[in-house]
């Protein structure tokens, strides 16, 4: 058992599961939106999102002190040479074949354009520091969401353009801003003792653990409503972010698990919608 959490640790560390989680939301839009997407479009989000996210951790890593931090930001530190050569390789593979799938399209370059404005936004989030930090994680799901969400919009027709599609990504904004500060919530004490901020280290536990629990429950409610009032074609979305939900909530506020066990049963959620490939 403990080997197989080792691995799943490298797993976390190595931003594979939010890959995962990324290419099973856009596979939950591309189906929301009745659009069928290529294999290389799916493989090509995950490159690009696994680039952004070790770029931030790398960058994270340099700012560490000699013993702070949490254990991803010191495997990054560790291993920093040959993820910026990995990340080097990936970054220039995934453009080059972006180019050779998209050619010189609206998609290529609002893809890269998209890519420049979240690295920028991290990058800006960063000079800020306290002074913008309740922006962050908000901010991050936004942008998120945008990203895993744009291609099977920009392809759909736009008699699919509905208030139900318009709904269903509102709701995933907040579930993915939910899980931010829950996982920003995990590493306050880490964040603290690095230096990092968060909404977690501006607003003190017993404030923001209220509103953590106001915040789930007002979107676990959105999406029941959403699961009664769309049409029967639609049920399966509502649905799948409601049990995402609930995982989330049920995960972090059960007393007796661990941070990094409450981690991964969140991070797992991400993954539900890859139910549709086989419905």
């Amino acid at each position: 058992m403990q080997f197989l959490f080792k691995i799943y640790q490298r797993i976390t560390w190595l931003s594979l599961d939010v890959v995962l989680g990324a290419m099973a939301g856009m596979l939950f839009f591309a189906r929301a939106l009745r659009v069928e997407l290529a294999w290389q479009e799916y493989i090509l989000l995950g490159m690009a999102v696994w680039c952004i996210y070790t770029a931030d951790h790398l960058m994270d890593a340099r700012k560490l002190a000699s013993g702070h931090g949490a254990d991803r930001h010191h495997f990054h530190l560790i291993y920093q040479k040959s993820l910026l050569a990995t990340l080097g390789v990936v970054g220039c593979v995934g453009l080059v074949w972006a180019i050779k799938f998209f050619g010189f399209s609206k998609e290529l370059f609002f893809g890269a354009g998209l890519g420049l404005v979240i690295m920028g936004i991290l990058l800006a989030v960063r000079k800020l520091a306290a002074k913008r930090v309740r922006l962050k994680e908000l901010s991050s799901a936004i942008f998120y969401v945008i990203g895993i969400s744009w291609l099977p919009w920009y392809e759909a027709p736009e008699i699919d353009y509905t208030w139900t599609a318009f709904g269903l990504t509102i709701l995933y904004m907040g579930l993915a801003y939910l899980n931010l500060i829950m996982l920003s919530s995990l590493d306050t004490e880490s964040d603290s003792e690095a230096g990092f901020s968060s909404i977690a280290t501006i607003i003190p536990q017993e404030r923001l653990y209220p509103r953590i629990r106001q915040l789930a429950i007002a979107l676990v409610l959105a999406a029941f409503m959403g699961l009664l009032l769309v049409n029967s074609l639609y049920r399966i979305f509502p649905s799948l972010v409601l049990i995402m939900l609930l995982l989330h909530y049920l995960s972090f506020f059960k007393s007796g698990l661990k941070s990094e066990q409450i981690r991964m049963r969140m991070e797992v959620a991400f993954l539900i919608p890859a139910i549709l490939l086989v419905l």
